[in-house]
């Protein structure tokens, strides 16, 4: 009977003596996690300034994942993640034109993650080993003070070769394509309307028209809204924001078509947080964070085709849109900007 109660003391110890050790092991690993966890994603953003903040503000809200975003342009953020390769400060790359991102994948800056919420987009919003993923789709367009074009006397520019007109010189501003991911769209777009070289003959006779070749793919836009400018070529949301508060700004989409961009997020090699980022690329691309970027009003469009675009947009099947072969456009990107430094920029 002793030997009996002396066992059963031992189990009884034994099964304690476990049971701590167990919730130690479990609380520690929580803790782990909570640190790990609490590390901010470390964000660079080619998205505009104020849309980013909207979108991961969301992204936070909806997985409790915080986000220290810095804001570069397509341009400044690839040459800065490739600065970085072998000690890389950031976990993502968050917007730019998907070309952008082809290219960093080949020059073995990103790294593959293949969500399972892509399986609702086209190809053409994905790459298909993972390494990207669009998250919205924008198309290029003008801004234009029609009120002051009308006071000078001159016509609202309906197409691109209209721009051409000598009553706009100086008045058109849009962005260069040494920093601008929405200026080498532009720049594709017209080549595939025309061919590159009549689209360089084009931009080298637009150029006296041009009163500034903008750093920032959205500055004209900005420009534009204080008066500085009366006629800006970029991606068109900001456009339509103007327009939707009730600013005196007409919408042009050139009747020849235009060119769109489809923005991408890629995770960066060497990412320090790639559950994080993982849970990003996740979110983007589901309903309910291509419903948030509808709901942020950010006049974006959508690139899943169960999420319907906002209000205050165009339909897309108003607008005659331009596609070109985006890896091809990346495979050429560092030539044709070399080529419009030479032939327009100079």
């Amino acid at each position: 009977m002793r030997k009996s109660f002396v066992l059963k003391s031992f189990v009884l110890k034994s099964f304690v003596l476990k049971s701590f050790v167990l919730a130690g092991f479990a609380a520690l690993s929580l803790l782990y996690s909570a640190v790990a966890f609490a590390a901010p994603l470390v964000v660079y953003s080619s998205v505009d300034e104020e849309n980013s903040k909207v979108i991961l503000a969301a992204f936070t809200k909806a997985t409790g994942v915080t986000v220290d975003m810095v804001f570069l342009s397509s341009g400044p953020a690839m040459s800065r993640i490739e600065a970085e390769k072998a000690n890389p400060q950031a976990d993502v790359w968050f917007g730019a034109p998907n070309e952008n991102h082809i290219i960093a994948k080949t020059r073995g800056l990103t790294q593959p993650y293949a969500s399972k919420e892509a399986r609702s987009l086209e190809p053409v919003f994905k790459d298909a080993e993972g390494y990207w993923h669009a998250f919205y789709m924008n198309p290029l367009g003008f801004g234009v003070l029609k009120q002051e074009l009308e006071k000078a006397n001159k016509p609202v520019p309906r197409a691109w070769k209209d721009l051409l007109n000598p009553d706009y010189k100086g008045m058109i501003q849009m962005p260069s394509p040494q920093s601008s991911g929405t200026s080498y769209a532009l720049v594709q777009t017209l080549i595939a309307l025309w061919g590159e070289d009549e689209s360089y003959k084009f931009m080298k006779e637009l150029n006296p028209n041009i009163q500034t070749y903008t750093q920032s793919g959205t500055a004209p836009s900005q420009n534009l809204a204080i008066g500085e400018t009366q006629i800006a070529i970029q991606f068109t949301p900001a456009f339509l924001k103007l327009l939707d508060g009730s600013f005196p700004v007409e919408v042009v989409f050139p009747s020849e078509g235009v060119g769109f961009e489809a923005a991408a997020v890629s995770i960066l090699q060497g990412a320090k947080n790639l559950d994080s980022a993982k849970a990003l690329v996740d979110w983007i691309v589901s309903q309910d964070g291509q419903k948030a970027i509808v709901d942020a009003k950010t006049y974006f469009f959508p690139v899943r085709s169960d999420v319907p675009a906002g209000k205050g947009l165009p339909k897309l099947s108003d607008i005659k849109l331009i596609d070109y072969d985006r890896e091809k456009a990346a495979q050429d990107k560092k030539r044709l900007i070399d080529r419009w430094i030479s032939e327009v920029g100079s």
